[in-house]
């Protein structure tokens, strides 16, 4: 297994459609000329964007946190260009990127240092192969203050390894729940 360059990356774009949209060199400023956290293709990864559309942890109702019976009420849904996640919470997103993940390809999230040093944690579980749709992230504010994030701009780094060897049974084939997904997807059981 190897992690895979940019040009890795630019050629399964235009090829696969992997990442749409794409950005196929780091962006660090916005078109108005003001610096933002930087999204687009990095030597050996792509840092992912944002989208305005968030889910906001709330204990409003005091409901017990359930991954086998999840209560959409433990959320606020709010659409803005950026979030503020109260103290010790945490808000769901989802990516601008959607995905087209190859057979043959397993790709690791890992948080951006800009809010890693603020005590913001970027929680995505692997994109398996043949996974595809945009990705839900868990930001998890574990800071005593309320924490910003902000839409459009980059929040974390896809890493993409391509296996020696082609998997017997992909995430597609499995069919499994959370292939294709678009907007913030809530857990399923």
């Amino acid at each position: 297994m190897s992690i895979k360059s940019d040009k890795w990356m630019r050629r399964m774009v235009d090829s696969h459609g992997m990442i749409e949209p794409f950005e196929p060199e780091q962006v660090r400023y916005a078109p108005d000329g003001h610096r933002i956290v930087s999204y687009g293709t990095s030597s050996y990864g792509y840092d992912v964007r944002c989208a305005n559309e968030f889910k906001i942890f709330t204990n409003v109702h005091s409901t017990i946190v359930d991954p086998k019976n999840f209560d959409e009420n433990s959320f606020v849904d709010i659409q803005s260009d950026v979030c503020i996640i109260p103290p010790n919470s945490f808000a769901l997103a989802r990516t601008v990127e959607y995905f087209r993940i190859p057979r043959n390809v397993l790709t690791v999230c890992l948080g951006k240092s800009t809010y890693a040093r603020c005590g913001i944690i970027v929680n995505v579980t692997p994109l398996e192969p043949e996974w595809e749709g945009h990705v839900t992230l868990e930001f998890s504010n574990t800071t005593p203050l309320p924490a910003k994030i902000y839409a459009n701009e980059g929040v974390a780094q896809m890493l993409f390894f391509e296996s020696d060897e082609t998997c017997d049974v992909s995430y597609k084939d499995r069919g499994g729940k959370y292939q294709g997904q678009t907007g913030v997807t809530l857990p399923k059981t």
